[in-house]
């Protein structure tokens, strides 16, 4: 099967600097030198010694680029890096044409970017890049939904085998790591050089981008927005551990319906579902289990013959870290009123003693505790009122580690305060609670609980546990030690 290769873009502001991070670029197939925004360009120097094939570009600032400079000194640049023997040399449509036509064409990379949209005539331009001779042709849009990586996708027959094609922007990504889908002869990763662009890490390690073929099953996480989802990096490290060509992508929908159009074109097998498609997804599944039918509302898909499976695994994520409490005896106050909020009344309901929900405004409570068959109190809990405290709301999540959804008192009669957000992995809310003798437990396990049933159940096997639950820490940064704002 043809894999595609992985280009690292590089950029600096000196000589020195370039050719520094150039060698120090580790598990691409190509490195993309940009001379564009070095004040002191130096071509021989930026080719000399190199350890990888390279691409040279220097575009414009009117092209988006970085270069200030006058068209005949940039045309020098590009001809001297092709006179020296660089692998690719980047011309944008419309310029210097006699130069690409002097050389044939041969190692020329004929590009053209829109950092605006998709345009209207995407398949005009295509077909123009493809008519220049150029050995190469790279079509680089702007994605606002993901249906315009299925344009991409449909228009990709044409130059398959020479063309490099990919979307920018958040709902652009599925097209760098499924350049293979795409025919790209190679993909780019760099430090967010453009828009929607992922680290040459995650790329190579993480979506494992040079494995990834035409024939690799596609999953992925379906929200709005989904950029900071710990989910690729845990169902990809479970793929990885398992041995499973399969590979799991961020899927940053404008609505709906347009997941459904690209999950058809790219023949997506399963996805997990967040905010704010929850109840979309539960409308829009052919069948559903109970729990699902209960709650209205579904957090993860499977592709089945009639159509889409759903369940939720909400409940059974927030129920493993609690495997072995005896709750029967407890009180339990649930902060929020949203779907988490609904899910963990649901699991909650006859297990524990008594169950009540609070929030700000009382009629969601009232109609969540309606919903489940629980209670509804005020806000804020009063201090005696319970013995274990969930919260479901985002407070406290980063950037915003200093707040709580509430202030802890010292006289805490509660013996267990469980905070789903997890990240931080010990929120402002936890480390109140730890500080006055309270047991407690954060969002991740929880996070990892679910994303295994979902795993299992796409799959028929079991994950690792300790590679998801690995690699989700690895993405998350350490809490910073801070004092409590309750808001």
């Amino acid at each position: 099967m043809t894999t595609t290769r992985l280009c690292a873009t590089v950029t600096a502001t000196s000589m020195a600097e370039l050719r520094r991070r150039r060698d120090l670029v580790a598990g691409a197939d190509l490195v993309e030198l940009r001379l564009d925004g070095i004040g002191d360009v130096d071509v021989d120097g930026a080719l000399e010694g190199r350890r990888l094939p390279v691409v040279v570009t220097c575009r414009a600032a009117w092209q988006g680029g970085r270069f200030d400079g006058s068209e005949d000194a940039r045309r020098r640049i590009l001809e001297r890096a092709w006179a020296l023997g660089a692998e690719y040399v980047d011309v944008e449509d419309g310029a210097f044409d006699d130069f690409v036509t002097r050389v044939e064409g041969r190692r020329i990379v004929r590009s053209f970017h829109d950092f605006e949209g998709l345009p209207a005539d995407a398949a005009a331009r295509l077909r123009r890049l493809a008519q220049s001779g150029a050995e190469v042709v790279k079509l680089a849009v702007t994605a606002h939904r993901l249906a315009d990586v299925v344009t991409l996708h449909r228009l990709s027959a044409e130059v398959r085998g020479r063309g490099v094609l990919l979307a920018m922007g958040p709902a652009g990504v599925t097209s760098r790591i499924l350049a293979a889908q795409l025919g790209s002869l190679w993909t780019y990763a760099g430090e967010s050089v453009a828009p929607g662009q992922l680290p040459l890490a995650r790329m190579r390690d993480e979506f494992r981008v040079q494995s990834v073929t035409a024939e690799t099953a596609v999953y992925g996480v379906v929200g709005r927005p989904v950029e900071h989802s710990l989910s690729p990096t845990m169902h990809n490290a479970a793929f990885a551990a398992a041995g499973l060509d399969a590979v799991y992508v961020p899927l940053a929908a404008a609505d709906f319906d347009d997941f459904l159009e690209f999950a058809r074109a790219f023949g997506v097998r399963g996805a997990s579902v967040t905010a704010p498609f929850k109840q979309e997804a539960w409308r829009a599944a052919a069948s559903t289990d109970e729990l699902a039918a209960r709650l209205g509302a579904v957090n993860t898909l499977r592709a089945g013959e009639g159509g889409w499976e759903a369940r939720n695994t909400d409940v059974e994520g927030f129920l493993a870290p609690l495997a072995g409490r005896d709750l029967s005896a407890h009180r339990v106050a649930i902060l929020g009123a949203g779907g988490a909020a609904r899910a963990v009344a649901e699991a909650l309901r006859d297990l524990a003693g008594h169950v009540t929900v609070h929030a700000r405004r009382a009629e969601a409570a009232t109609a969540v505790a309606a919903a489940t068959g629980v209670s509804a109190g005020a806000w804020p809990p009063p201090p005696d009122a319970w013995d274990v405290l969930v919260n479901t709301t985002p407070v406290g999540t980063t950037p915003d580690v200093t707040r709580a959804p509430l202030a802890l008192a010292g006289d805490l009669t509660g013996h267990l305060v469980y905070d789903l957000v997890y990240n931080p992995p010990e929120t402002a809310l936890l480390a109140r609670a730890r500080s006055l003798g309270a047991d407690t437990l954060g969002g991740l396990p929880m996070l990892v609980a679910q994303a295994a049933a979902q795993f299992t159940w796409w799959t028929g096997t079991s994950p690792s546990l300790s590679r998801m639950h690995e690699a989700a820490r690895a993405r998350l940064a350490p809490a910073p030690s801070v004092p409590i704002e309750s808001v």
